[in-house]
């Protein structure tokens, strides 16, 4: 069983258990019993034996709810993912997943495929079938756990039927919408993420991460390099900044055109004013960012997202996500005959399939052009039918 022993802390025991990763690192846990020390010794140690048994990895299989065998896993895939991924996982298992089956009572050596094709059924209801797929994919990670660490002899999710993914089509802003859209953006606050997401097709913590050292004012050159990431970990927002992308080909070097360039130009010189300006008062934190406020503050991912909407509704435009400025993007250059290859590397997608899947429906240009040859062919054929009738008669 694993180790563990009681502490006494502000008048209230609290339980301390000595774990380990997967990496075999010692990482201890604390344990809120809300119990106060004073007449409650024998409760608290009940308490302790019982979190002893629930946290040993080698604890018998019947022995585990599933449920709690699923908030065990948590504290495994922590070390192993990123702060945002555990984010996503914590977030899922401990307000969807783990509440549902506790109150089936179901064990990780009772679990079977139908009572978790059940729980996605369930879940259908009221979410999309991407959010189950969610669900599946850390159900079947956790299950695989548990087969490698021999608590369970098969991965029941493996028999389990997931739900058809709806194919996704983004919404988009044409070439006049786009324009106008500039226009009204002018001087605001939300301008930069407005130009970089529709231009560049930039994604939101590419945005907000942006350096100065990202630019070279002298090749006329950008790289994505850095950025920075929302997530709620444990009820708590929390800001990831980091020298990373989201996939290997998200990190790319963009060219630098002269308005942009212009632009972020005059940004800098507003910047260095503002902070000599407000002297003390300037948050010097972020200095190193391009998107700040007047008084240095760095422009959280989250303003984006909810200022966006209500900056179209008060402006009159039609109502898109953020994120279809991306796609606007896109299909601006779909439209003027750019490749899809070319595409890609543009938005940074991790594989060829990903563009060709979300924007495959907006190639204009390749359609006109294949149904102006096919009408050409027909057309040609219809002629030689005509003239041969003719020298027949």
């Amino acid at each position: 069983m694993v180790a563990g022993h009681l502490h006494e802390k502000n008048g209230y025991y609290y339980i301390i258990l000595n774990l380990t990763d997967m990496a075999g690192r010692r990482k201890p846990k604390w344990i809120a019993t809300g119990l106060p020390v004073k007449g409650n010794k024998k409760r608290a140690e009940q308490l302790l034996i019982e979190a002893r048994r629930q946290y040993d990895p080698i604890c018998k299989p019947r022995e585990i709810l599933f449920a709690d065998y699923m908030e065990q896993w948590l504290e495994v895939a922590k070390s192993t993912v990123s702060v945002v991924t555990y984010s996503s996982y914590s977030n899922q298992v401990k307000s969807i997943i783990a509440p549902y089956f506790r109150k089936k009572k179901i064990t990780l050596e009772a679990l079977c495929a139908k009572d978790i094709q059940d729980f996605y059924q369930d879940q259908l209801q009221r979410v999309s079938a991407a959010s189950v797929i969610h669900y599946h994919a850390n159900i079947h990670k956790a299950l695989k756990y548990a087969v490698k660490m021999d608590m369970i002899a098969t991965n029941p999710a493996d028999k389990v039927e997931r739900p058809k993914k709806e194919k996704f089509q983004g919404g988009f802003y044409s070439n006049d919408e786009l324009d106008k859209l500039f226009a009204v953006a002018a001087g605001t606050r939300l301008e930069l993420a407005i130009l970089f997401g529709a231009f560049y097709g930039l994604r939101r913590s590419e945005i907000v991460g942006l350096k100065w050292d990202a630019f070279d004012f002298d090749k006329n050159t950008f790289t994505i390099k850095h950025t920075v990431t929302s997530c709620n970990l444990d009820g708590k927002s929390v800001l990831i900044a980091q020298d990373t992308t989201k996939n290997k080909t998200s990190r790319r070097t963009l060219p630098l055109v002269a308005t942009f360039r212009e632009k972020l130009l005059k940004l800098k010189e507003e910047q260095a004013y503002n902070r000599k300006l407000c002297d003390r008062s300037y948050n010097t934190d972020y200095l190193e960012y391009i998107y700040v406020n007047e008084i240095g503050e760095r422009i959280k991912p989250g303003y984006i997202t909810t200022q966006f909407p209500i900056f179209l509704e008060h402006n009159g435009f039609r109502r898109i996500r953020f994120h279809d400025l991306r796609h606007s993007c896109a299909s601006l250059l779909l439209a003027n005959g750019v490749p899809m290859k070319m595409i890609q590397e543009w938005l940074g997608h991790s594989d060829f399939s990903t563009t060709a899947n979300f924007y495959s429906h907006l190639e204009y240009s390749a359609k006109q052009q294949s149904a102006q040859t096919m009408e050409n062919v027909l057309h040609f054929a219809q002629n030689s039918i005509k003239n041969e009738a003719i020298r027949q008669e």
